[in-house]
C-alpha cells in the first residue's frame, strides 16, 4: 500500500471523526449525528477499491470505538466499517462512478453499516434499546448520510483520486 495514501486516509478519518464528535452533535436530529467517517470510507472504497478501504475502515472503526463519547463495546464500529468498505469497494468500477451509483452505494452502505452496528449492540445487549428505536436511528442516519453525500463524497473522492500509484508519475495537462 502507498504510504502517502495511508497517511491521507488516516488524516481524512481523523478530521471527519473530529467534526463528527465536536461540531455535529450540535446539529443532531433525534440524537443522531451524520456519520462522516462512514462517508470517508465509502469514498475510499469507490476510488481505491476494497483492499485499501477495508484497512481504512477497520482503522476508522477502531478510532470511532475508542474516541469519546463512545459509549459502546469496542469493535462494533470496526466490524461495521469493514463490512461497509467491502460492499462499497465491490461497487467500484474501472470508470468514474455515476452520481446514481454513488448515491445508491452511500444509501446501501449507510443502511448496512448502521444496521451492523445496531444488530451487534442488540446481540451484545449494548446498549439495551428496542428494535423500534433502532429502526428510527437507522432511518435518520440514512437520511443524514444522503444529505451530506453531495458535499463530502466529491471532495473525498477527488482527494483519494489525486494520490498517484506507487512509482507512477502524474502528468498534468
Amino acid at each position: 500500500m502507498n504510504a502517502l495514501r495511508a497517511l491521507v486516509g488516516l488524516v481524512a478519518v481523523v478530521v471527519a471523526l473530529g467534526l463528527q464528535t465536536s461540531l455535529f452533535p450540535h446539529l443532531a436530529w433525534n440524537g443522531v449525528v451524520p456519520n462522516l467517517v462512514l462517508l470517508v470510507v465509502v469514498a475510499a472504497a469507490l476510488t481505491r477499491g476494497p483492499q485499501f478501504a477495508v484497512l481504512l475502515g477497520f482503522t476508522a472503526g477502531v478510532l470511532m470505538d475508542l474516541v469519546p463519547p463512545a459509549d459502546h463495546l469496542a469493535g462494533r464500529w470496526a466490524l461495521a466499517l469493514v463490512v461497509v468498505a467491502w460492499i462499497a469497494g465491490r461497487m467500484r468500477s474501472e470508470t468514474r462512478p455515476s452520481v446514481p451509483m454513488v448515491v445508491a452505494t452511500v444509501a446501501a452502505s449507510s443502511f448496512v453499516g448502521t444496521s451492523v452496528f445496531a444488530l451487534t449492540g442488540l446481540l451484545l445487549r449494548d446498549p439495551a434499546i428496542g428494535v423500534t428505536e433502532m429502526l428510527g436511528v437507522i432511518a435518520v442516519a440514512l437520511v443524514w448520510d444522503l444529505v451530506l453525500t453531495p458535499v463530502v463524497l466529491p471532495l473525498m473522492m477527488r482527494l483519494f483520486d489525486g494520490i498517484p500509484e506507487r512509482g507512477a508519475e502524474r502528468v498534468r495537462i
